[in-house]
C-alpha cells in the first residue's frame, strides 16, 4: 500500500525536527540547546514536537532506531540451526559490511558520537539501553529454552551477547572520534568479530541452537 499524503507529511515533519535538532546539539552541546528553541527553527510548536518525539533524548536515540528489543528480535528471527551468538555476530557483520547508519558508519558521525559523549542524560541513556538489551535477550532465551531467567548458561549466554554488541558500538565510535574513515573502522570492526568469535569458542556458538534445548543447571542468583 502506498504512503497517503498525510503519512507523508508527518514523516517529513519528524525528520525536519530531527535534523534541526541534531545540528543544533552538534553545534552548540546537547544540554545547552532548549527544545523550544529546535521547534522555533523546525516550524512547529512545542506540543508538536513532543507529538513526534516524548522526550528530548528521543531526537538522537529515538525508540525506533535504539530499540531494547533488538537483539531479542535478531534472536527470534534467526534461521534454523542458528544459535543466538552465531545469529547477532553474522547480523553484525551484515551491518558493518553494508555500512548500517544505525551504527555509525557514515561521515561525520564523529562528531554526533563526540556529543553523545558529552551529555550525561545520553549515556545513561546509552548504559541503560544496553542493560535493557541484554534483559530482554534473557527474556527470549529463557522462554525458547523452557529454562529459568536465572540459569547460568543462560545468563552467560545473554551477558556475553551483550558485552560484544555493546563492545562493537564503543569501538566504532572510539575510532570515529580518533578520526578514522568509515571503510577503514568497517575493516577494523570486522577483525575485530572475527576475534569475538575466536575467544567466545565452541560453546557459545552451540549454546542454544534452533532446535535445541540446553540443559536446566543452578540459578545464578544468590
Amino acid at each position: 500500500m502506498s504512503e497517503g499524503l498525510r503519512e507523508r507529511k508527518k514523516r517529513q515533519t519528524r525528520r525536519r525536527i530531527r535534523k534541526v535538532a541534531m545540528r543544533q546539539f552538534v553545534e552548540r552541546g546537547f544540554d545547552k540547546v532548549t527544545i523550544a528553541e529546535v521547534a522555533a527553527e523546525a516550524e512547529v510548536s512545542v506540543n508538536t514536537l513532543y507529538n513526534y518525539f516524548e522526550a528530548k533524548e528521543d531526537l538522537v536515540l529515538p525508540p525506533d532506531e535504539a530499540s531494547p528489543l533488538r537483539l531479542a528480535e535478531i534472536v527470534r528471527e534467526r534461521p534454523a540451526g542458528a544459535s543466538p551468538a552465531r545469529a547477532v555476530l553474522t547480523r553484525l557483520r551484515e551491518e558493518v559490511r553494508g555500512r548500517e547508519r544505525q551504527l555509525g558508519l557514515t561521515d561525520g558521525f564523529g562528531q554526533v558520537f563526540e556529543m553523545m559523549r558529552a551529555a550525561p542524560t545520553l549515556t545513561a541513556r546509552l548504559e541503560d539501553l544496553g542493560h535493557e538489551m541484554t534483559e530482554a535477550l534473557a527474556a527470549q532465551l529463557a522462554t525458547e529454552t523452557g529454562t529459568d531467567r536465572d540459569d547460568p548458561a543462560l545468563c552467560a549466554a545473554a551477558g556475553q551477547i551483550g558485552w560484544f554488541h555493546s563492545m562493537v558500538f564503543a569501538e566504532i565510535g572510539r575510532r570515529l572520534v580518533a578520526g578514522r574513515t568509515p571503510d577503514e573502522i568497517a575493516t577494523d570492526v570486522l577483525q575485530l568479530l572475527d576475534a569475538v568469535e575466536e575467544l567466545l569458542g565452541e560453546r557459545a556458538f552451540t549454546y542454544a541452537v534452533r532446535g535445541d534445548t540446553p540443559r536446566k543447571d543452578r540459578p545464578c542468583s544468590g
